[in-house]
């Protein structure tokens, strides 16, 4: 990449609040910036990045067989709870539904929330969720819902037999070497799959740097080509301004200046006030972000667009 744009680049980085940004193209590390020392060696929070690792440990659960399908309806882990709700549509509520965000509750986090979800206050967020109406039929619009997250990493709890945290260190953050992180619990020992996670800069490239490979990593199969594929479709369009939702990952069009490539793809990881893990598969790159933009979190993606896509 040109010298002189990546100079641009960092100088628009670094007239806003993001803390670090690693570039890496065709296997090579071309571009980092940390905003100091701490944010280089500490682990970050990624907020909702979470989701999308969660999509991953989803995917290998399916791969080992700890979860026979994501057309399984939720009630068949849940049945004290769900089969004795006034609303029998929720007992047909599936993984896949939480993995779209189209299970239908009325769950207004991107309306008069505000960006938060207050099921955190809650003593059990499963029943939180599950008791909230439907606003919808499932399968038929996606709408941003932390709480489908949280239900998720309670399934893979259930099936697993150990908390999410466990099953990634074991298949997924030791064989990539990520060492340092840390995922929030709720008051019920279930970790936090809305946005507990913390991790450093450089893991969450690696995260990114999976994706990319489509599943391998040093040529060990960490999770299947298929649900990766799968998994990062474009499935519903709620938010323009964002893109499309996947199976909790973003897929974005971008329109590339030059003849070659006059159209692309993008699969992106989105955490709140501005944390991203961006993979670009015709270009081969991968980006990982971190910041405080918490007053608009899209900010590094126009950035991105603007100095490294649209050039």
């Amino acid at each position: 990449m040109n010298p002189n744009i990546l100079n641009e680049f960092e100088r628009a980085i670094k007239k806003v609040k993001i803390k670090s940004c690693l570039i890496m193209s065709e296997d090579r590390l071309f571009f980092q910036y940390y905003k100091n020392r701490k944010v280089e060696m500490n682990p970050q929070k990624i907020n909702s990045c979470t989701k999308s690792i969660l999509s991953i440990l989803i995917g290998i659960a399916l791969d080992k067989g700890y979860i026979k399908s994501i057309s399984e309806p939720v009630s068949s882990f849940f049945p004290e709870l769900i089969n004795k709700l006034a609303d029998t549509r929720k007992q047909y509520i599936t993984i896949e539904d939480l993995l779209t965000m189209s299970a239908g509750f009325d769950w207004p986090e991107f309306g008069e929330w505000n960006f938060f979800a207050p099921m955190v206050f809650s003593s059990d967020i499963v029943k939180y969720v599950f008791e909230r109406d439907l606003q919808d039929s499932r399968g038929v619009k996606m709408n941003y819902n932390s709480g489908c997250s949280h239900v998720l990493t309670a399934i893979l709890q259930k099936t697993t037999g150990m908390k999410a945290i466990e099953f990634a260190n074991i298949h997924l953050f030791k064989p990539l070497e990520i060492t340092n992180t840390n995922w929030f619990e709720d008051n019920k020992g279930i970790n936090r799959g809305a946005d507990g996670l913390t991790m450093s800069t450089v893991d969450m490239l690696k995260i990114g740097t999976l994706i990319l490979q489509e599943g391998n990593w040093k040529n060990s199969r960490i999770v299947s080509s298929a649900w990766l594929k799968k998994s990062t479709q474009p499935y519903y369009l709620t938010y323009e301004s964002t893109g499309y939702y996947a199976y909790h990952w973003w897929v974005r069009n971008l329109n590339m200046k030059t003849e070659e490539i006059n159209r692309t793809e993008m699969i992106f990881a989105l955490g709140f006030g501005g944390q991203y893990i961006c993979i670009i598969p015709r270009l081969k790159m991968v980006i990982a972000i971190t910041s405080e933009i918490y007053e608009d979190s899209l900010k590094p993606l126009r950035i991105i667009e603007e100095f490294l896509i649209n050039v």
